[in-house]
């Protein structure tokens, strides 16, 4: 199950999607950590969505003088296909550190909702013109609309620290009946980068 929901992580990068924020965590005792090499991690085994979402982030962080490079360029394409224990991770970290990496960025999807909505119309002043309009629902499953919700997490690491200054940030996202590739791409990142900078992660663009 979990690499079933591991592998859906860029589902949303095939398709059309609204991003939003749920929720954000900024660790007040991570202040003072301006990231200045990162390598972006997205979990999933899907290789050519994984470095879709890498490259375009790892761009929105060069635009803004950050160091940054694909998980791919590092890791290799075959990291993510296999499970690994926390004494490969440790090394993972340890290697991240002999590059000269200070964070390390990871998305990953925790969890798809599916949504049966009713699509609702103008409202009707008379009982008698509602009731005559929408009893067709019961008859007519046009008026439902059926989409997915994909809960997504993007944390940001400080790999130097070994104790609560570790995390730096995680935020919450939802996406939102995803529809096309570059549309999701686009308006992920987007999401992220945006939040970053009003919470004074990375710096605005100039």
């Amino acid at each position: 199950m979990k690499k079933i929901i591991a592998g859906l992580i860029f589902i949303m990068l095939i398709s059309c999607t609204s991003t939003r924020l749920v929720d954000r965590w900024r660790n007040p005792e991570a202040n003072e950590f301006k990231p200045q090499k990162i390598m972006i991690l997205g979990i999933t085994q899907n290789l050519t969505a994984r470095k879709i979402f890498e490259e375009d982030l790892k761009t929105e962080f060069l635009n803004r003088n950050i160091d940054a490079v694909e998980s791919t360029m590092v890791l290799g394409d075959d990291f993510t296909q296999s499970m690994k224990s926390e004494a490969e991770i440790e090394a993972l970290n340890a290697k991240l550190i002999s590059k000269g990496f200070d964070a390390l960025v990871v998305t990953v999807v925790k969890g798809v909702d599916e949504i049966h909505s009713f699509q609702p119309e103008n409202h009707w002043p008379q009982f008698g013109r509602y009731y005559y309009r929408f009893q067709d629902i019961y008859y007519n499953p046009g008026y439902y609309n059926d989409y997915k919700v994909y809960r997504v997490e993007t944390s940001v690491y400080n790999i130097r620290e070994t104790n609560g200054k570790s995390l730096v940030w995680v935020g919450d996202f939802e996406i939102v009946d995803p529809q096309k590739i570059r549309t999701s791409v686009t308006d992920y990142v987007k999401a992220i980068t945006n939040r970053l900078e009003q919470d004074d992660i990375i710096p605005k663009i100039n």
